[in-house]
């Protein structure tokens, strides 16, 4: 219903924690609606609990949503874009694919495994003409924190500081898709403490760890 044309649109309901179905369900997309030009990998699932109050199980549904059922859904459609030589893989990844901060331990985890797994991908697929762009947003103004796990497996349930003030989905998607067109391999869209992060992280890493420890996030 978001759709400005949703005659034109099919929607798919998948679950990318059941990655074991997602082949079958990319494999029938493509048999239905022809080659797939654009893949556009932007569900996960976040956290607000620590290391030590969570648990595997928990950190497994984080990984399992957001690493694995990626990769379980890009592979086959990755061989046919390489098959017919084209093609342009998105993964919406986060800043905390480059940095660390408190209470978001498997998330974290989970993101940065999204950068090495598809940083990987593009230069064994190199000559293939198939493009991977990451992308690593900072906030932005949705939902996903109503929706993070908390300790116990239940919703967070509230919108934080960070998302009500984060970017507008808008703007961050106009600045997606130009990345898009450039061909763009890695961009990162944020702003505030969130870019800083990502500057500080890179050339004053000591510093980053000794004021992140410290914050809010």
């Amino acid at each position: 219903s978001g759709c400005r044309s949703p005659d034109s649109h099919t929607v798919i309901p998948l679950d990318l924690s059941l990655y074991g179905e997602l082949e079958a369900a990319a494999e029938d997309a493509w048999a239905k609606f022809g080659p797939i030009d654009i893949l556009i990998n932007n569900a996960g699932i976040s956290q607000r609990y620590t290391a030590l109050e969570g648990s595997v199980a928990l950190d497994a549904k984080i990984m399992d949503t957001n690493f694995f059922g990626t990769v379980a859904l890009t592979r086959p459609l990755v061989k046919k874009m390489v098959a017919r030589k084209a093609g342009h893989v998105v993964v919406i990844s986060s800043v905390l694919g480059l940095y660390g901060v408190q209470t978001r331990t498997a998330y974290a985890a989970s993101k940065h495994a999204l950068r090495g797994y598809f940083n990987s991908l593009r230069n064994e697929i190199v000559g293939s003409q198939v493009v991977i762009t990451n992308i690593y947003p900072g906030y932005v103004m949705t939902n996903v924190s109503r929706n993070a796990l908390k300790a116990d497996g239940g919703a967070y349930g509230k919108v934080d500081a960070g998302h009500a003030a984060g970017i507008l989905p808008d703007v961050c998607a106009k600045k997606i898709v130009r990345a898009i067109e450039a061909d763009k391999a890695e961009v990162v869209i944020a702003k505030g403490k969130e870019w800083l992060g990502v500057v500080m992280t890179r050339f004053t890493p000591g510093l980053f760890r000794y004021i992140s420890s410290r914050s809010s996030v």
